[in-house]
């Protein structure tokens, strides 16, 4: 009988129902399901438990145990990654034979890998998305003192963020965690997510997803300045002339709209001034996540978070104006939540509203009630825009969640390198 030692940070118990104790390809075609993905080193499958999704990755225990690892020290540090739920390793299978390790993922519901991003709905000014979420992500990595090693698009999901990208790692095992990285460390990463990134244009280009006048190098290239403006942004030390303190605030501001918070300022008396230094490795993501969950309980992508909060602070500032009278945050979110956000999901009918994350929706929604609108010359109200959304776009998108009927596995891209 084969034997196994299964560990999980979660409460799903019906995973361990499924055959650990033989070998990932040999599993059977109805426990797998179809999820779009990138190419992996190693084999991975898709299976649903319990109306879950789930990544199986099989490698060696110790690269099993040491990615889970990363993953989760990832997570702590509030980067973008995929959820690592639980390791399978000591695996036997019933003749005795030594099989390897399994790491067990949360599927990241809505997400794409960037070959879908160019074959699906195209989204305006994709490429230039792609590498700024790409320098957004790397620059948080490093911040938490992450080497990744191996970048490229293959190992990033995307997620559609009100008309953003956000990027997620998805496979660490070829990563490092240290105190803080060298300028060098930092460099050499970039040095081969660029290569590996034009490897990856070029094959899109090949397959005729790119125009053949795009220039992959120069697109690729872009990246490391991208990279830099940010990180510059975040880490460089401020200097605030003397009688204008109000810089200081004007500063942390300009790091929230980033989407970045700080725990921590330290401030030095100059000759000139006021020396403001941000300890990068106390800056942390998702401003606009923890203030709309703080008011909505909702949560969201930073990008969708930011755009709510603006819809919000509109619909609270007309309520104002409306009754003369103040409203207090709690009050405006509570009603906002009621009469606006669901109120206008509410008008989508059921079987289409699943398509996308409803945050993405709403801000769908709004866009295509602006530029109606716009055509119109006159606001056409939120019930002829949904409708008119429903009709002309939402209608003929792809279901962007994962499809649980059960099949053959959906197998890795081969690149078309010559």
């Amino acid at each position: 009988m084969g034997s196994y030692a299964f560990t999980a940070v979660g409460t799903n118990t019906e995973l361990i129902g499924l055959p650990f104790d033989s070998p990932l390809a040999d599993w059977p075609d109805d426990l797998i399901v179809h999820v779009p993905r990138g190419i992996s080193r190693h084999l991975v499958r898709f299976v649903e438990v319990a109306g879950e999704v789930f990544a199986v990755k099989e490698a060696t225990d110790r690269y099993v145990l040491r990615e889970h690892n990363l993953l989760r020290a990832l997570a702590e540090h509030s980067v973008p990654v995929v959820e690592a739920y639980a390791t399978v390793v000591e695996r036997l299978a019933d003749d005795g034979e030594e099989l390897g390790g399994l790491l067990i993922t949360r599927h990241l519901q809505f997400s794409q890998p960037y070959r879908s991003l160019f074959t699906g709905r195209s989204l305006p000014g994709l490429r230039t998305r792609l590498l700024d979420a790409l320098a957004g992500l790397f620059v948080r990595l490093h911040l938490a003192g992450f080497y990744w090693g191996d970048c490229s698009l293959s190992n990033t999901l995307f997620r559609r963020d009100a008309g953003a990208l956000a990027a997620y790692l998805v496979d660490a095992e070829t990563g490092e965690m240290h105190a803080r990285l060298s300028v060098g460390q930092r460099s050499h990463d970039l040095e081969i997510a660029t290569e590996n990134i034009a490897g990856e244009m070029f094959d899109l280009q090949a397959a005729g997803y790119l125009d053949e006048e795009f220039d992959v190098l120069e697109a690729v290239h872009s990246l490391q300045p991208r990279y830099q403006s940010l990180w510059d942004e975040l880490t460089d030390d401020v200097v605030v002339p003397r009688g204008e303190n109000y810089r200081i605030n004007a500063q942390l501001r300009r790091l929230n709209e980033l989407g970045f918070d700080v725990s921590e300022l330290s401030i030095k008396t100059e000759p000139d001034g006021l020396r403001l230094h941000i300890d990068t490795q106390v800056v942390e993501a998702g401003h606009h996540q923890r203030r709309l969950f703080e008011v909505s309980g909702l949560r969201v992508q930073e990008n969708q978070a930011r755009d709510l909060l603006g819809d919000l602070a509109r619909f609270k500032a007309k309520w104002e104006s409306g009754t003369g009278v103040g409203v207090s945050d709690d009050a405006a979110a509570r009603r906002w939540l009621d009469q606006k956000f669901y109120g206008t999901l509410g008008l989508v009918p059921p079987e289409l509203r699943v398509k996308l994350p409803d945050a993405e929706l709403f801000h769908e929604i709004n866009e295509h009630r602006w530029l109606l609108s716009e055509q119109r010359d006159h606001d056409v109200g939120r019930a002829a825009a949904v409708a008119s959304y429903v009709g002309t776009v939402l209608r003929d998108l792809p279901d962007t969640r994962v499809d649980l009927t059960s099949g053959p596995p959906t197998e890795e891209f081969e690149p078309v390198f010559d």
